[in-house]
């Protein structure tokens, strides 16, 4: 056969695409003569025997066929492998292989972007504040829909601005490239929709799990295993929000919780939290697998009002988010608890359930503590230099929509009836309550919603043409200053009730008080206790050792009992009084 000719580009027996075709291959003036290659990728290998190929001699019309073969193969252009074989036939493997451009640095983006990406890029850098170069390029898109520009520099040309200006940062710090690259995540959700998450609260996930750990009552009888539903925001894998306690998983159960998470929180110095936890807003997308309380209508009534979309995963893996989080917390947080059951049934310990000695109230308080000052301030698994609030902080586009407390009122718990008394009094869970405007509904059947972890205040609405009508906010009588959770309402009537008392709001206040008591006198450190037995032990050691002289003197000194004298009736009035 003929030698292999080598064709030009206006050969018309070859099916050309278009000439506009961006070249892979670029000429490198600047490169090194006698360049040694030791070994090769794989994409230089495929490229190679691709080459080898073509060169085999062969006719006009299999060359074309080859060609063409070879194109679909590499996944490019004709034209660029013909560029690819002739620049091999000059160069030989350095061709084929991977080399830097002459323009590094140069970058074909107008400067005033180049300079927009910088600035922000340090700016976000400043002090304690944390930013990577995907935060970046999604405030670019961001100022480009606000401009109205419908080109904009990509996310990869954002990444080739700025890893010059990271790597100098990571030589100057003689440290290892953290990388962008792999930070980004998507989740695969049953429908075959992909979400790619960008930005803080773009997508939230929500699980349950039963933590391995024995709760007690009030007066320290053994429980339950509490349930703890999380929501966490994948952008940021920082914790939004919980809902901790004894009902089995529901829609209302994640209603709540979502409400915590939407809404900005608040805690009193007894949480002991060195900062404030700082999340709130409403996500765009909800993650979640594919139970009932998923699926059910009033989750979609909430998503539907709030704003976002429900969606399931494809696969369980796709949670691994959510249940890794959940093992950190039962193996990390709940091991050093009495009570401690472990995940492991076989290893369980027996004596764990009488160890026991947390209550739900105390365990929700260490728990958001835990989370505050602990799992949200730890480093990024995946950046290194933010931890996961400060991720989340900065994953923002804008600052969250703050969400009124009373349109949350949906993800309340499941509402009950009650009828309204004379002069605006209603009862629930045995405690009275009045609202300033509930008077004129005397007599009428009412809806009322309530927050499980403070029952002190409830709302209460009525039903007109099968919609919600908030009428007034009711508030427990005599409750003023306190705080009362639905399991604590519950355990004090039970205990109430127990011992024949009448309930009433004042016996309820009374009997927490009195366990509250209890519990702190229960609660003393060892150290206190076994001061107290001293001193008791003491005292009576002194009282064994008085002399016979000091006791005659105590005796001496204590009164004698007065005796009882007897009593003397009159006959002649006893026979006037009672024979008349």
């Amino acid at each position: 056969m003929d030698q292999m000719p080598i064709f030009n580009q206006g050969d018309e027996s070859l099916l050309f695409e278009s000439n506009d075709d961006i070249g892979e291959i670029q000429d490198d003036e600047s490169e090194e003569a006698n360049v040694i290659f030791t070994e090769l990728s794989a994409e230089a290998k495929l490229k190679m025997e691709v080459i080898q190929g073509l060169l085999e001699p062969c006719d006009r019309k299999t060359y074309g066929q080859k060609l063409r073969a070879a194109a679909e193969k590499l996944g490019k252009t004709v034209r660029t492998v013909q560029r690819l074989v002739k620049k091999y036939q000059q160069d030989g493997l350095s061709a084929i292989v991977d080399t830097q451009r002459n323009d590094k640095g140069n970058y074909r983006i107008d400067p005033e972007w180049q300079k927009f990406i910088i600035t922000t890029f340090k700016e976000g850098n400043k002090g304690s504040k944390k930013m990577t170069p995907a935060q970046v390029a999604m405030r670019v898109q961001v100022r480009a829909e606000h401009l109205g520009l419908e080109k904009y520099p990509s996310h990869m040309t954002v990444y080739r601005v700025l890893n010059p200006i990271i790597e100098r940062q990571e030589q100057k710090q003689k440290q290892r490239n953290i990388g962008w690259r792999g930070s980004r995540v998507s989740h695969k959700t049953r429908d075959g929709q992909i979400l790619d998450v960008r930005y803080s609260n773009h997508v939230w996930q929500c699980d349950h799990t039963k933590l391995d750990v024995m709760l007690v009552d009030q007066y320290g009888e053994p429980l339950a295993r509490p349930w703890l539903t999380k929501i966490t925001d994948s952008y940021s894998r920082c914790i939004m929000g919980i809902h901790v306690g004894f009902d089995a998983p529901s829609s209302q159960v994640v209603a709540l919780a979502l409400r915590h998470a939407i809404l900005p929180k608040q805690y009193s110095t007894e949480y002991k939290l060195l900062s404030e936890w700082g999340t709130y807003g409403a996500p765009e997308n909800l993650f979640t697998d594919g139970g009932r309380d998923f699926r059910s209508e009033h989750l979609k009534q909430i998503g539907f009002q709030l704003g976002f979309e429900c969606h399931l995963r494809d696969r369980p893996s796709e949670g691994g988010i959510e249940e890794r989080s959940f093992g950190t917390i039962n193996t990390e947080f709940l091991s050093g608890f009495y009570g401690y059951l472990g995940s492991n049934i076989q290893q369980r310990s027996k004596t764990a359930e009488e160890e026991a000695c947390l209550t739900l109230r105390e365990l929700d308080l260490l728990l958001v503590r835990y989370i505050v000052n602990n799992y949200n301030q730890r480093l990024d698994a995946r950046t290194k230099d933010q931890t996961r609030f400060q991720r989340w902080e900065a994953g923002l586009p804008a600052l969250p929509k703050m969400v009124k407390e009373r349109e949350l009122d949906i993800c309340l718990m499941k509402k009950t009836r009650r009828s309204i008394y004379k002069g605006g009094y209603l009862s629930f869970e045995n405690i009275m309550y009045r609202g300033d405007y509930l008077a004129a509904y005397a007599g009428e059947s009412i809806v009322i919603r309530y927050d499980p972890r403070d029952i002190t205040t409830v709302w209460v609405y009525r039903i007109d043409k099968g919609k919600e009508v908030l009428l007034s906010a009711a508030h427990a009588l005599d409750w003023e200053t306190e705080q009362l959770s639905l399991e604590e309402a519950k355990a004090a009537s039970r205990k109430v009730r127990s011992v024949g008392k009448t309930l009433s709001n004042k016996s309820i206040l009374a009997e927490i008080h009195d366990r509250d008591t209890f519990i702190k006198q229960k609660k003393k450190s060892q150290k206190e206790r076994k001061k107290e037995e001293q001193a008791q032990a003491h005292s009576v050691y002194q009282h064994i050792n008085l002399s016979e002289r000091e006791l005659l003197e105590n005796l001496q000194e204590t009164p004698k009992s007065e005796t009882r004298k007897p009593r003397v009736f009159n006959y002649e009035q006893l026979r006037q009084d009672y024979d008349d």
